[in-house]
C-alpha cells in the first residue's frame, strides 16, 4: 500500500523562498504542500483550520452540520526569522498546543544556542541555508524514511528498530552544493557579508573576502537564489546603479 503524502506547511517570510521550497517538495515526492505562510500568525491560523476538531466542538454554523476541515498538517518547514515571531516560540506555542506536528528548520541562523534549543523543542532536522536542491532532497528522504519507520504494524519495539528508526535522520551523505561552490569559499563569502556593517557589491566582497570579483559574484548569487542573501540597487554614483548584497535576518 502506498502511503499517504506528507502534508507540509511551508513557513518563510521571503516569498522566493517559500516557493521554491513548495517546489522542491513536488521534485522530491511523497509530500504535498499544505500551504504556505509568511509569518508566525498565519501559520497558526493555518494549524488551527487543519487540526482535529472534537464532534462536539464544530468550527461554527449548525453544530449538526459541521464545516469541514482540511486534511491535518504532518510536518513544518520553518524559517527561524520571521516578521512577527522568532522561529522557536512558534515551535513552542505548537507543543504547548499538544499538536504532533515534525518541524525542520530551514534556516540562515547558526547560533549554537539555537541548535541547541531546537534539539530540545524536538525538531527533527536542522538544514542551514544555503544549499543546492540535492542536499534538500536527500534530507527530506531521510525524513520520510523516519516517518514510514513508525508505520510498522507491532505494538512494540526492540531496541533494533528504535536505533533503525533514530538513525534515518542521522544522514551519512556530505552537504552538497551546486556545481564549482566549495564550502569554504562559501563560508568566506558569508562571513564577509556577516561582518561588513552595510551591503557589499561584488568587487566589495571580492576585496574583504579575497576572491576575485567573478567568484564574489557567482557565490553571492548562489547566496540569493537560496533565500539566504537578498539584493538591491545601489544608486548615487555615477552611471548604472551598481548591485550590492546583504544576507537576510543577519
Amino acid at each position: 500500500m502506498i502511503p499517504a503524502p506528507v502534508r507540509v506547511l511551508v513557513v518563510d517570510d521571503e516569498e522566493i523562498t517559500a516557493s521554491a521550497h513548495a517546489a522542491y517538495l513536488g521534485r522530491v515526492g511523497g509530500f504535498e504542500v499544505a500551504g504556505i505562510a509568511h509569518s508566525g500568525h498565519e501559520a497558526i491560523r493555518q494549524l488551527r483550520a487543519a487540526a482535529p476538531r472534537a464532534a462536539d466542538d464544530p468550527v461554527g454554523g449548525d453544530p449538526r452540520h459541521p464545516e469541514p476541515r482540511p486534511a491535518p498538517i504532518d510536518l513544518i518547514l520553518l524559517d527561524m526569522n520571521l516578521p512577527d515571531m522568532y522561529g522557536l516560540d512558534l515551535c513552542r506555542q505548537i507543543r504547548s498546543a499538544g499538536l504532533e506536528i515534525d518541524v525542520i528548520a530551514i534556516t540562515a541562523v547558526r547560533e549554537m544556542t539555537v541548535v541547541r534549543a531546537s534539539v530540545s523543542l524536538g525538531i527533527v532536522q536542522y538544514l542551514i541555508k544555503p544549499f543546492a536542491y540535492a542536499t534538500f532532497a536527500e534530507r527530506m528522504r531521510s525524513y520520510l524514511d523516519f516517518r514510514h519507520s513508525f508505520a510498522v504494524d507491532r505494538p512494540m519495539a526492540t531496541q533494533g528498530d528504535v536505533d533503525s528508526t533514530f538513525g534515518a535522520l542521522r544522514s551519512a551523505a556530505p552537504v552538497s552544493y551546486d556545481k564549482g561552490l566549495s564550502e569554504g569559499t562559501l563560508q568566506r563569502v558569508v562571513s564577509a557579508l556577516a561582518a561588513a556593517p552595510q551591503a557589499l557589491s561584488a568587487s566589495e566582497l571580492s576585496d574583504a573576502a579575497a576572491v576575485s570579483r567573478v567568484t564574489a559574484r557567482r557565490y553571492l548569487e548562489h547566496l540569493v537564489a537560496s533565500g539566504a542573501a537578498e539584493k538591491t540597487s545601489r544608486y548615487g554614483t555615477p552611471g548604472r546603479p551598481e548591485v550590492e548584497y546583504r544576507l537576510t535576518r543577519r
